[in-house]
């Protein structure tokens, strides 16, 4: 079975074929860094991720593009209403987010350009939509520059809307406007906004429009035309629209697969930092949850449904990758840390299905069920199956417990810390058992019990693992 994806553009689960064969190129729509991430904004990073991890499975080289806006009217807000540039805003919100990437074990980008870096590109296309009819220089003295939807008689396809019952934007005045319809290529200087904010133009000082960025950025790393072009549900229309209209009135071809997951809501709204109902990595720790937990969880449901967050959904799902870190645990304590290997067949089944990691992650779990039974029985020959096959599982999800970027490397200070001072605590309990001080040993295994630790005495000596309960 081939892989096969849903294309938002033909609304059909299509087979995948790549524009040139062994190799694929991506793009992600990245976040507008006016503020920190929340954890949808995560989903995102995440499911793409897994999607990226699959391709280079099956031999793909992959060219995977996630941009950074840095420069639009939200970055603006915050800057005026901070009282700092932009730039700074922007640039600290980064830093930020590729932090909240790497805890959950997301693959760098190929490139991660940002929309400041790319003005010329941005001019030069918007120079040839005027060229070729497609965009107008507004006739108010403004600067602005607008794309005429009319001229492009396959608007609203993508989202599948017809554009008489299209809400207008708000981008610019109406009086500027051909069609209220039309959006903004290039945005005049205005009033009120910071002054290190414009760039020069042949309209002008100003800067871009929102949708001209991603175009931009598309046709500099990928070329006319690539094969998958990602986002958020809720960037179908107007950004997704826009991006087909403007590049392809320009002549490019643009992406062959439009492929967009569902929304993580609190409540019955999606979460969403102008709304300020958001969930951010502070939140999720102060649960006592980990990212490999965090990462779980956000792949427990399959890319394109909905999740309606609740803290203790999150914790049911945290305590089911304990499971099965657990059964990981065990295994290795008993045939050492088997390699990964082979995929089982309804693993790959599920993947290749549109990547249905709800049905991938009941695969893994079917298999630590049939491990802990080889654990029980001390059949090390099945012990070792398993854990080949959990661990090759788990690593195409990127939640494999021993893998260094969870910490299993060294990499995580704090797990470090925890292990030296339970060792600690073991050691002291092992003292007293040797001299048969059996109320002082049980008295440091009732104190590891109250802090949340639970001590299992095995034929290899004791384990400890965090308190599920708590």
């Amino acid at each position: 079975m081939t892989l096969r994806l849903y294309d938002t553009a033909t609304r059909s689960v299509r087979d995948f074929v790549p524009r040139e064969a062994g190799r694929v190129g991506i793009y992600l729509c990245g976040l507008t860094v006016q503020s920190e991430p929340h954890i949808g904004h995560l989903r995102s990073g995440v499911n793409y991720d897994v999607l990226r991890r699959w391709l280079l499975r099956a031999g793909y080289e992959v060219t995977f593009i996630r941009n950074i806006t840095d420069i639009d009217d939200k970055v603006l807000a915050k800057s005026i209403e901070y009282g700092r540039p932009f730039w700074s805003i922007a640039y600290a919100n980064e830093v930020v987010l590729a932090a909240a990437y790497r805890s959950l074990n997301v693959l760098p980008p190929t490139y991660e350009p940002r929309a400041t870096g790319h003005i010329p590109d941005m001019l030069e296309l918007i120079q040839k939509l005027i060229a070729d009819g497609h965009a107008y220089v507004a006739g108010d003295g403004s600067g602005d520059v607008y794309f005429d939807v009319r001229s492009y008689p396959r608007y609203g396809a993508l989202s599948g809307q017809q554009p008489d019952a299209m809400q207008a934007p708000d981008d610019g005045p109406a009086r500027a406007k051909r069609s209220p319809n039309d959006f903004a290529l290039w945005k005049g200087e205005k009033a009120g906004e910071p002054a290190d904010a414009t760039w020069p133009s042949p309209w002008g000082r100003g800067r871009p429009g929102w949708h001209i960025e991603c175009s931009a950025m598309c046709w500099r790393y990928l070329g006319p035309e690539f094969d998958i072009h990602g986002g958020g549900l809720d960037l179908t229309f107007p950004h997704h629209e826009n991006e087909i209209a403007q590049s392809r009135a320009a002549g490019l071809p643009f992406a062959r697969y439009w492929v967009h997951h569902a929304l993580l809501n609190l409540g019955e709204a999606k979460m969403s930092k102008s709304l300020g109902n958001v969930i951010d990595l502070d939140h999720v720790a102060a649960m006592g949850i980990r990212p490999i937990e965090l990462r779980y969880y956000l792949l427990e449901s399959h890319y394109r449904s909905r999740i309606d967050y609740t803290d203790e959904s999150l914790r049911e799902k945290a305590v089911a990758l304990r499971r099965i870190e657990g059964f990981v645990q065990r295994a290795v304590e008993r045939v050492g840390p088997v390699p990964a290997g082979e995929l089982p067949a309804g693993f790959v089944a599920a993947m290749d299905d549109d990547l249905n990691t709800s049905a991938a992650l009941a695969s893994l779990r079917e298999v630590v069920h049939h491990g802990n039974a080889a654990l029980d029985a001390n059949d090390e020959a099945a012990i070792r199956d398993a854990l080949a096959r959990v661990r090759a599982m788990l690593d195409l999800l990127g939640i494999d417990p021993l893998d260094a970027a969870w910490g299993a490397g060294g990499g995580d200070h704090l797990r470090e810390v925890v292990d030296s001072l339970v060792a600690l605590a073991l050691d002291q309990r092992a003292q007293a058992r040797a001299r048969k001080d059996w109320t002082a040993a049980d008295a440091v295994r009732d104190q590891l019990k109250q802090a949340g630790i639970i001590v299992e005495d095995t034929p290899a000596g004791p384990r400890w693992t965090v308190d599920d309960g708590r």
